[in-house]
């Protein structure tokens, strides 16, 4: 069975978490026995991952509109900026967009919630990469209580309408839920403090947001419940091994790209008469 089946998130059905594999023991997480195996089967999957990035862009001089977005969401050390290095790092960068998003400026506050996702979509012929994204505005949003419960509720909707125009206008959406345990994410945050060269990662407000963690899971629960759909569904992706995180998510990108199966456009002269014009000069 395909990954992207293993790990999606049912459309309209409820979402527990608690019942999600966070270590990719669970047969049903796929993939390679242990972490070399792992290792050595994300490495595999380079060279096509490469090939077929090269042949979107291609495609995309010839009026090929397609493009694919894969939006990370996860709590704090699950592993977001981890994937980008060692999953992207085999990727054209000049065929990438990659974008974080923090907390809103003064200027994007001032917009409808969408107006700074839309800015930073990829264009034809690329892969977009969200270090958090949108979910952000029914997330911290509702966790925090920044914005009134009824329009919280209401941008759910809003979500689902501008994923589905994305999907209307050529972009696969690839939506990744890191999904990391509570005992896990205290072992990276204490690696964190142990290493000097990593104290400019940690922020003492992150000790304060793990006292929220089960309101955060609940409104991640209800994002995933909400929000995964056939035109944009979520795949929740165990996060507390490195190795499987990076395999996974390298195999759901080779997966959807393979079924664009974008191909090279068919050059528009002549190939013999080029060649005879060069070898005669």
């Amino acid at each position: 069975m395909a990954l992207r089946e293993l790990l999606r998130v049912p459309v309209g059905r409820p979402v527990d978490l608690s019942s999600y594999d966070t270590s990719a023991a669970a047969p049903s997480s796929g993939g390679p026995a242990d972490k070399a195996a792992g290792v050595r089967a994300t490495a595999l999957m380079e060279p096509a991952l490469a090939g077929l990035q090269e042949r979107l862009y291609a495609a995309s001089t010839a009026g090929d509109h397609r493009r694919l977005l894969l939006v990370l969401q996860g709590m704090d050390t699950s592993g977001k900026g981890g994937t980008i290095k060692h999953v992207i790092g085999c990727l054209n960068p000049a065929g990438c967009r990659v974008r974080s998003f923090k907390a809103p400026t003064a200027e994007e506050r001032a917009h409808p919630f969408l107006w700074r996702i839309r800015r930073a979509l990829p264009v034809p012929g690329e892969i977009g990469i969200f270090d958090r994204s949108h979910y952000e505005d029914v997330l911290v949003a509702r966790v925090r209580e920044l914005a009134p419960r009824r329009d919280i509720d209401r941008r759910y909707g809003q979500i689902n309408r501008f994923e589905k125009s994305l999907a209307d206008e050529g972009v696969t959406v690839v939506k990744v839920f890191l999904h990391l345990s509570y005992e896990e994410q205290r072992k990276r945050l204490l690696a964190r403090l142990d290493d000097p060269e990593k104290h400019w990662k940690f922020d003492p407000g992150d000790i304060d947001e793990r006292a929220l963690w089960p309101a955060y899971r609940q409104a991640y629960e209800i994002a995933l419940e909400r929000c995964s759909t056939e035109e944009a569904p979520w795949y929740v992706v165990p996060a507390d091994r490195k190795w499987y995180r990076n395999w996974a998510i390298s195999a759901l990108l080779l997966e959807h790209l393979r079924a664009l199966d974008p191909q090279y456009p068919e050059g528009d002269f002549d190939v013999a008469e080029c060649r005879k014009r060069l070898l005669a000069e």
